[in-house]
């Protein structure tokens, strides 16, 4: 079973941008949602399709993932509940570690957040300076609660 192992982060300014060494186009949305685990389909760069089970909260989960085929998962996001999420992810390296600024786009656009995978739960990542506050747990900031955000009556989820 796989771990994923992740701090989240807001980002304050743009200072990052002058690290990105890739970026990438991504659409997703839930399958299927509940408080402590989601099915996830992707979609990176029109190219590449991922359908994602993850279970647990906070920052620590398990997670598998496997590829799926484009023409499935643009059916699967037909199907999705919620809303879709286009966003664009900047990997920028710092101090060994990969940081992945993803930049919002349509209903989310404006936030902008920093997520670290960690191997072990006790690493502790240098953090950049262009990162505010620490979001790790908050289910709000979770793709999945801002996904089922607008489908709900309560926008501050």
């Amino acid at each position: 079973m796989a771990k994923e192992i992740e701090r989240k982060f807001l980002v304050q300014d743009d200072a990052w941008r002058n690290s990105v060494i890739e970026e990438i186009r991504i659409r997703q949305a839930y399958i299927a949602s509940m408080d402590d685990r989601s099915i996830r389909v992707r979609l990176a760069n029109d190219t590449t399709a991922t359908l994602t089970v993850k279970i647990g909260r906070d920052m620590v989960r398990d997670e598998f993932e496997y590829a799926i085929p484009v023409a499935d998962a643009e059916q699967l996001l037909s199907a999705a509940v919620g809303v879709e999420i286009a966003k664009t992810r900047h990997r920028v390296p710092y101090k060994g570690f990969i940081w992945e600024v993803d930049v919002f786009d349509g209903l989310l656009q404006g936030l902008t957040v920093a997520e670290v995978e960690m191997r072990r739960v006790d690493d502790e990542p240098d953090l950049p300076e262009w990162l505010g506050e620490e979001v790790t747990g908050q289910h709000r900031y979770s793709n999945q609660a801002l996904a089922m955000r607008f489908e709900s009556e309560d926008p501050d989820l």
